[in-house]
C-alpha cells in the first residue's frame, strides 16, 4: 500500500512524470491485505505527530472515497475499547483526555441521562458522514450491553473512538493503482537485487534475472522488506519485523454482533484450559506461556456475510526461521537480505508467517472473555475459520520512517507497523512534499529516518512506551 500510494501521490496529485513502480509480486501481496483493514486517528503522545499524520491521511481517504464514489466501502463505525476493571476504565478516560489535548477530538462522558448533556450518537453501519469526532465514554453497564449485544456481563465501561472504522484495502489499492497507471506510472514486475551509485548518488537499480532501470530518485517502500532494501544501499535501517496473525471466522454462532464497531477487550485474559489441556501445554515449550495471564488486546470486527475477523497479538515473534514443526522460534534471527540462490529459501518476510497450531483456539478463547458466545467454538476453533497474517515492520519508537536517506537520491516510506492502511495516504502525501520541495508540516520532523542519531531523542524514547499505541 505504501508504494502504490507513493506512486499515486507523485503522479496523480503532483504531476510527476517518469515514475516506475517495481514489485516482485502482486500488489498488496505481503501484509497490506492481511490485517483488519481498519483505521483510527487515535494515538497517545508524547506529542501530536501520529494524530496529525493519521488525521491528514483520513482526510485524504475521505476525499478519495468521494472521488471514487465509495469504491472501497469506507465506514466510521469506530473502535470500542471495553473493560471490566474500574482501574482500566479510569485509565481509558485519562488516555482519551490526553488524545483530546493532542488534537484527537473531544471526550464526551455518558453516565445517567443529564438534562442538556450532549447525547450519544451510535455509528451508522456504512459511510462516515455526520459521525462526531473524538470519543464517547460510556460507563453504564446496561447501556453497554444494549449497544453491544452479547458482551460480557461484567463489562463496566466502553470507550468508543469515533474517527475510526475500516475499509476494503484491496479495493483501495486497485483504485489507486489504476489512477496512477492512467497518469503514466509504469509497473515493472521484478525483484530489485542491486542499486548502482556514482559519486554517492543513486544512478540505477538492477533487477533479478536481468534488467536495469535508470533512476536519480529511489523510494524504498517495500513493507517488511525494508531492512533488506536498506542493505542494498549499505544502510542498516533500525527496523525489525514482527509476525502478526488473524483469524477469519465463519461466525455460525453469531458471537460477533453484525452492526458492531471494532471491539477491543482492554483487560488481560487468563484462558480456561481443562486439566488435560494444561498438562499438554506444560509439556510444550511453545505452549507454556499460554497457561499464564495473557496481555490485553483481543479484538474483532464483523466482515461481509457472517464472517468476522479476530486478532490478538498475545505474543511477539520477530522475523525468524521456521521451526521444525513450522512454528516461528522467538529470538532466532536470519538475514532477510540473504541471496536466495545461495540460501535456497525465501527470506522470512517474503512468506506468510506460520503460527502455533493452537493460534485459532487461543484467539477464540480470548474472544470469549469479551463475547461469551464465542465459547461455543471451544475445541473446534481450527475448523471455524482460516488463519493468515503478515509481518509488521517496526522502528524502535513504532513510528514510520518518511524522508531522505544518507545516500543522495534515496528516500524511504516504511516502518508502517500495523497502521499501513490508515497512514498510507498521509505518509505518501508527506513523502511527495519532500520530493517536490513543497512546504512540510511541523510534525514531519517526527518521522525523519535520522532521528535516532539524536541523543536527546534517544533519551526521550527511553521514557515512553512505544507499545502504548498498539492494540
Amino acid at each position: 500500500m505504501a508504494g502504490i500510494a507513493a506512486a499515486y501521490h507523485l503522479a496523480v496529485r503532483r504531476g510527476v512524470r517518469g515514475v516506475v513502480l517495481v514489485d516482485a509480486g502482486e500488489p498488496l501481496g505481503l501484509t497490506s491485505s492481511r490485517g483488519t483493514e481498519a483505521y483510527r486517528s487515535w494515538w497517545p503522545g508524547p506529542d501530536d505527530a501520529m494524530v496529525r499524520l493519521t488525521s491528514r491521511s483520513l482526510d485524504l481517504l475521505e476525499e478519495l472515497s468521494a472521488e471514487s464514489a465509495g469504491a472501497f466501502a469506507m465506514n466510521r463505525r469506530g473502535y470500542a475499547f471495553l473493560t471490566a476493571d474500574p482501574g482500566r476504565a479510569a485509565a481509558l478516560a485519562r488516555a482519551a483526555e490526553g488524545v483530546a489535548r493532542l488534537g484527537g477530538g473531544p471526550l464526551r462522558r455518558h453516565r445517567e441521562p443529564i438534562a442538556g448533556a450532549e447525547p450519544y450518537e451510535p455509528a451508522p453501519a456504512e459511510g462516515f458522514a455526520g459521525v462526531p469526532e473524538g470519543a464517547d465514554l460510556i460507563d453504564d453497564p446496561k447501556e453497554i450491553r444494549r449497544l453491544v449485544p452479547g458482551v460480557a456481563a461484567d463489562a463496566i465501561a466502553m470507550l468508543h473512538v469515533r474517527r475510526a472504522g475500516w475499509l476494503d484495502a484491496g479495493a483501495l489499492g486497485r483504485w489507486l493503482l489504476a489512477r496512477a497507471e492512467a497518469a503514466g506510472v509504469e509497473r515493472r514486475r521484478g525483484l530489485v537485487e542491486g542499486v548502482e551509485t556514482a559519486g554517492g548518488r543513486v544512478r540505477s537499480v538492477r533487477l533479478a534475472g536481468g534488467g536495469e532501470i535508470g533512476a536519480g530518485v529511489l523510494v524504498l517502500a517495500p513493507g517488511p522488506g525494508l531492512a533488506a532494501a536498506g542493505r542494498l544501499l549499505g544502510l542498516d535501517l533500525p527496523v525489525v519485523n514482527e509476525a502478526h496473525g488473524k483469524l477469519a471466522l465463519d461466525d455460525r454462532l453469531g458471537a460477533v454482533p453484525r452492526g458492531a464497531p471494532l471491539l477491543v477487550w482492554h483487560d488481560p485474559v487468563r484462558l480456561d484450559w481443562s486439566a488435560e489441556e494444561r498438562r499438554r501445554l506444560a509439556a510444550d515449550p511453545a505452549g507454556r506461556a499460554l497457561l499464564d495471564e495473557l496481555p490485553p488486546g483481543v479484538h474483532c470486527r464483523p466482515r461481509g456475510g457472517r464472517e468476522a475477523l479476530v486478532l490478538w497479538p498475545y505474543g511477539r515473534v520477530e522475523e525468524s526461521a521456521a521451526g521444525e514443526e513450522g512454528r516461528p522460534r522467538t529470538g532466532e534471527r536470519r538475514d532477510a537480505g540473504a541471496d536466495r540462490r545461495r540460501s535456497g529459501r525465501e527470506p522470512a518476510w517474503a512468506c506468510s508467517p506460520r503460527f502455533h497450531p493452537l493460534y485459532a483456539e487461543v484467539v477464540l478463547r480470548g474472544l470469549a472473555r469479551m463475547l461469551p458466545a464465542a465459547a461455543g467454538y471451544r475445541g473446534r476453533a481450527a475448523a471455524a475459520g482460516r488463519v493468515d497474517g503478515g509481518w509488521y515492520c517496526k522502528a524502535p519508537d513504532n513510528r514510520p520512517l518518511i524522508g531522505r536517506l544518507p545516500v543522495a537520491g534515496a528516500w524511504v516510506l516504511g516502518a508502517l507497523s500495523g497502521f499501513g492502511i490508515m497512514a498510507s495516504q498521509g505518509a505518501a502525501d508527506l513523502l511527495a512534499d519532500h520530493l517536490t520541495g513543497a512546504d512540510r508540516p511541523h510534525w514531519a520532523a517526527a518521522f525523519r529516518p535520522d532521528r535516532f542519531e539524536d541523543q536527546d531523542y534517544r533519551r526521550r524514547l527511553a521514557e515512553w512506551d512505544p507499545a502504548a499505541a498498539e492494540l
